[in-house]
């Protein structure tokens, strides 16, 4: 369901951004994998798909952060009064309330105050709104999908806050041809008849819901096992990430995934599949490039043999000796009269 009156753009429409999709289901189907922060310039579909995903839930919730907005607008306010007076505790919903069992979406979010970034990366990793207030405490669930985007043009993000944000998206890459024509006649589709393009997607729709519905359900029954720990570790240690937070996330999304791929168990395929939405954004190590395959002489048999006479590559001459002469007790060279 919509929150306002004017429809969104269906996901299940969305073409030509397949890790930004993938990166914003794993997200809703576990919250606390920490949100998505997606780079890239403007144009291309970042807000689009962040609304298009919030209908896919049951809440269908979307509520956008501004970038001016105060604490207590975020995490809501408490009457002091009241609870002095009446002892009891009246508590006004901030955005974080509205957006339980929703997304949450703050456009530029390089551009917030850094204490509400941290605030909203708080309460998505544990789900919870803790609102204190001279002794008086309130908490509400507070499980949101997280979604900040950025254009590193106009600043960036601090590391400490960038570290917190569970998935890392870099978009615009140059879309193909073929890819941008579909995007474009699907857009101007919808653009002339929204309900009608809507409702030709509806069966499509309804699936995505009903299979994102399913992994939401099955996420927390999945296991971790030994190898796919040592996997991640092993990933994780390559990369050279500060903490362990990488391995915690990189668990998650990978269990998500397998969710998602409607599997009972979680493979080394699931871990591949969400190794760079985790990584690229904490990386200290580049990747390894890949090894060049062994060369093979005219036999076919990979060339292993040591170089010839002890040198240290093929075609150097190992050191020859020189013969020196002493020069202790030798003669002076006469000197030449002019």
């Amino acid at each position: 369901m919509n929150t306002s009156n004017r429809p969104h753009f269906p996901f299940s429409a969305v073409h030509g951004q397949p890790q930004l999709q993938l990166a914003l289901l794993l997200a809703a189907i576990d919250p606390q994998i920490g949100g998505v922060l997606i780079e890239g310039p403007r144009g291309t579909a970042k807000s689009t798909s962040a609304r298009a995903l919030a209908d896919l839930l049951p809440s269908g919730r979307f509520v956008n952060l501004p970038l001016g907005s105060s604490e207590e607008q975020l995490v809501g306010s408490l009457d002091i009064q009241a609870a002095l007076q009446d002892g009891r505790v009246a508590f006004k919903p901030g955005l974080l309330a509205r957006a339980d069992g929703g997304v949450l979406y703050v456009d530029e979010v390089n551009l917030l105050a850094d204490g509400l970034v941290d605030l909203l990366l708080d309460v998505c990793a544990s789900g919870v709104n803790r609102i204190e207030r001279d002794g008086i405490s309130h908490q509400h669930q507070a499980r949101i999908a997280l979604v900040g985007t950025m254009n590193p043009e106009e600043g960036e993000l601090r590391p400490q806050l960038l570290d917190r944000f569970g998935l890392f998206v870099r978009l615009g890459q140059q879309i193909d041809a073929a890819t941008r024509e579909r995007i474009v006649r699907s857009r101007l589709q919808f653009d002339r008849d929204p309900l009608g393009f809507i409702e030709a997607q509806r069966d499509e729709q309804e699936r995505f819901s009903e299979r994102l519905e399913q992994a939401r359900a099955t996420v927390a029954r999945l296991e971790f096992g030994d190898a796919l720990h040592r996997q991640v570790s092993a990933l994780c240690y390559a990369a050279g990430v500060e903490g362990v937070r990488a391995d915690l996330v990189l668990l998650r999304a990978a269990c998500a995934h397998a969710a998602w791929q409607q599997r009972d168990e979680i493979g080394a395929a699931d871990v591949e599949a969400v190794a760079e939405l985790v990584l690229a954004h904490r990386r200290k190590h580049p990747p390894e490039p890949p090894q060049p395959p062994a060369q093979e002489n005219a036999g076919g048999a990979a060339n292993d043999q040591p170089p010839p006479n002890g040198g240290s590559d093929w075609g150097e001459l190992p050191p020859q000796p020189v013969p020196t002469q002493s020069l202790v007790g030798a003669r002076p060279l006469p000197l030449k009269k002019s």
